[in-house]
């Protein structure tokens, strides 16, 4: 090979390796930047007042023949049903459960001795969309107790009263917009102290809806709350 030729294919070879460098150097910054991305949750939250409220209502007897039991029930059964249609509840919102008689002396394992045999139980439930109507009557139970009827609650949670919101469905596109809007200044936010420009979407999740109550002493008040999580390219 000639010289001329030899400086000639040394010129081509280092041209090549300055072109392959440089589309190198190119693919990589493509691919950096490709990558760069932020990653920010939004969250939205509100307020409201429970639209559902369900209202159990339960006392006791105790006795030594279940006959004159069921009879004392059905009576006061009776009187519990008559106070909730004066206060204003609808026939179609009570529902009356079978009574419950346990026999005490079955479950006697310490033979100790007992002046009723039969302890019986009664559940009369309100469920109404009425809330108000029915946490009016709450303060009312004394009424009850003047006619021989004590209102005793839940054996297990000690909870008879439960609201409830409904109207999830109602709040939720207003909610995951809210949620997104905040993301996306959260997003803006970091590219401007970054010294970015805020890309398009990449990926997008939707948390879950969550419905607590506002407090212990507010139960009739919910809290809703929702976290999307957004994915944006920076530039």
């Amino acid at each position: 090979m000639k010289v001329n030729d030899k400086i000639v294919a040394a010129v081509i070879i280092a041209i090549g390796i300055i072109g392959m460098g440089y589309a190198l150097r190119s693919g990589i910054i493509q691919f950096k930047d490709m990558d760069r991305s932020v990653t920010v949750k939004g969250l939205s939250e509100r307020e409201v007042k429970a639209d559902k409220v369900t209202w159990s209502l339960t006392y006791k007897e105790l006795g030594n023949d279940p006959t004159e039991m069921y009879n004392l029930l059905e009576q006061k059964n009776g009187k519990v049903v008559a106070f909730l249609k004066t206060s204003g509840i609808k026939t179609e919102n009570i529902s009356i459960n079978p009574p419950q008689i346990v026999d005490r002396q079955a479950d006697n394992y310490g033979n100790e001795i007992m002046n009723y045999r039969y302890k019986a139980t009664s559940v009369i439930t309100v469920t109404s969309n009425e809330v108000e109507k029915v946490r009016s009557l709450l303060s009312k139970q004394s009424e009850l107790m003047k006619q021989g009827i004590a209102l005793v609650s839940n054996e297990y949670d000690n909870n008879n009263v439960v609201y409830e919101f409904t109207g999830l469905n109602t709040v939720k596109p207003e909610m995951i917009e809210e949620a997104t809007k905040n993301a996306r200044v959260t997003a803006q936010k970091f590219a401007d102290d970054s010294g970015s420009k805020l890309g398009e979407i990449r990926s997008a999740q939707q948390g879950q809806f969550s419905i607590e109550d506002r407090d212990v002493n507010t139960p009739f008040i919910k809290k809703l709350r929702v976290v999307n999580t957004i994915e944006y390219s920076l530039k």
